[in-house]
């Protein structure tokens, strides 16, 4: 999950009822119609949780975003997928992973089936026809085991070891995907820009169904489930989106910093766990201009924006501790080191953390944590951005299979991350597994192309710039994206070529 601006987003009366509702879900049927299976094979079910929602159109929005109240449960034993590729060059796989009887069964899923690390894709197939009786969509939903889950039994485990989400970071590595034993995972995808769909007020039904492919594979039931559609027209303006995706809900865990500066002699032992900050191509490349803002920049020009991730391979989460004196603009940065059982064995001094006042920014931020330049064809500096300082948070999961990986990070929201002017002391993690990522809208993401020829040219994503941060390698903190600058001053055009078998601009 990108950062962007804070949104309000609107979820109907339904997305609380139906979490209560899916505990009428009865007998779960076996898979393969009777067929013995190993203990501990999951046994998966489509129901519907209620059999009627209302939803709202709002002027401005797209169209309607649909939470139809369907689940898909688990029993007999976890769903657990693991999903991964070895490189950019090289296609995502999956398996399923299996715990009968002291034994792990992996099981491979077929080749091509999932794409990226995004969800299972074309999962659901759902069909809504008007009070006619005639279809007027047609469409099919990814699923995303993480998505929503919550248990359908009282005896059922009390929390979830896996994600609260499926990564859309397109960089992605790695992910692991899973709903426990008596548990249900929700259908929906969501409030996203590329699920809307333009439906007029007015009654109508849908028909849900799993795809043949992910029944066969599963051994899920064949059954549909309908449940009737009201939508209603709201005039009131409603509270628009300002982006495909919205900032992550803080969850209840919370890292407070030291209440006061670490005494006593600073140092690093040798063989103490430390950080791996690495750093992704660039990505959501787009040329903009100042009358469009969205970048801080100056009207009439031309910018290059994009988007950019560093993330942390561990194996020990990066944590960095703001003091500030009385009266002083700045806080003082420390970072600080643990061992293997998470007992604190060290710190260093390690530059500063400054408040950014801007919009869509107004939290602390560390200085030296990544850099970005656009370099001319012989990788040669050509333009520095002026983004010098972040304010570190998990907003993406980029290899949950790294060790010690988080999957439960706590700082995910930058409205609570990264601390209030009047703060007198910030903690900023950036966990192991998780990746911190600015958008192309955040200001300071974009390089000044006005008065450059067209060319080709690369965007350099640098963590930890100036080595500032101990970390167990610096030989993975750099990374280019190749770009091409076409058109004409004040309507310029990019290009930007496939990153191995990224697609991703």
């Amino acid at each position: 999950m990108t950062r962007h601006h804070p949104t309000a987003l609107r979820r109907s009366a339904v997305i609380a009822a139906a979490a209560l509702a899916v505990g009428t879900a009865a007998t779960l049927a076996a898979p393969g119609a009777g067929a013995a299976t190993p203990a501990g094979t999951p046994k998966l079910q489509l129901i519907a949780a209620t059999p009627a929602v209302t939803v709202d159109r709002y002027e401005g929005e797209p169209g309607v975003y649909l939470d139809l109240g369907t689940y898909v449960t688990v029993d007999g034993g976890p769903l657990e997928l693991k999903v991964t590729r070895k490189s950019y060059n090289d296609p995502v796989v999956a398996s399923q992973v299996i715990r009968s009887g002291g034994r792990t069964v992996t099981k491979a899923l077929p080749k091509g089936l999932v794409k990226d690390f995004s969800g299972l894709p074309d999962f659901l197939n759902v069909s809504i026809s008007d009070a006619s009786g005639t279809k007027v969509a047609d469409t099919t939903q990814s699923f995303c085991p993480n998505n929503r889950a919550g248990r359908i039994r009282p005896d059922a485990p009390a929390t979830s070891k896996y994600p609260e989400s499926c990564s859309d970071n397109p960089f992605a590595l790695g992910g692991i995907w899973g709903v426990e034993k008596g548990w249900a995972a929700a259908t929906s995808q969501g409030f996203r820009g590329d699920n809307a769909l333009d439906l007029k007020a007015g009654d109508y039904t849908a028909k849900v169904s799993v795809a043949k492919k992910y029944r066969d594979l599963f051994g899920m039931p064949d059954k549909t489930r309908t449940i009737k559609v009201t939508v209603r027209q709201d005039s009131g303006g409603g509270q628009g989106l300002t982006g495909a995706k919205s900032g992550r809900e803080n969850a209840s865990k919370t890292l407070k910093p030291a209440s006061a500066r670490p005494v006593g002699r600073a140092g690093v032992p040798a063989d103490v766990p430390k950080p791996d900050l690495r750093a992704l191509p660039a990505y959501g490349i787009a040329v903009t201009n100042g009358d469009e803002g969205g970048v801080g920049a100056a009207a009439g020009k031309d910018y290059l924006a994009f988007s950019a991730t560093v993330w942390n391979g561990g194996p020990s989460p990066l944590v960095v501790d703001g003091f500030r004196k009385p009266g002083a603009e700045k806080m003082d940065a420390y970072q600080y080191f643990y061992d293997a059982k998470g007992k604190q064995v060290g710190y260093t001094p390690t530059g500063t953390m400054e408040w950014d006042p801007r919009d869509g920014h107004q939290h602390w931020h560390f200085s030296d944590f990544a850099s970005y330049r656009l370099l001319g064809a012989d990788k040669r500096e050509i333009v520095r951005s002026g983004k010098e300082a972040f304010c570190l948070a998990n907003t993406d999961a980029i290899d949950y299979t790294v060790k010690n990986a988080n999957w439960h990070p706590y700082n995910t929201d930058l409205a609570t991350a990264c601390g209030e002017e009047t703060a007198v002391s910030v903690r900023e993690v950036l966990d192991v597994g998780n990746g911190d990522t600015y958008s192309q809208y955040r200001p300071g993401q974009s390089f000044d192309v006005s008065d450059l020829p067209n060319g080709t040219y690369y965007i350099e994503v640098i963590a930890n710039p100036d080595k500032r941060l101990k970390e167990q390698s610096t030989a993975n903190n750099i990374t280019y994206r190749k770009v091409v600058l076409g058109g004409t001053p004040g309507a310029r055009t990019v290009t930007v070529p496939k990153y191995g078998l990224i697609d991703a601009p």
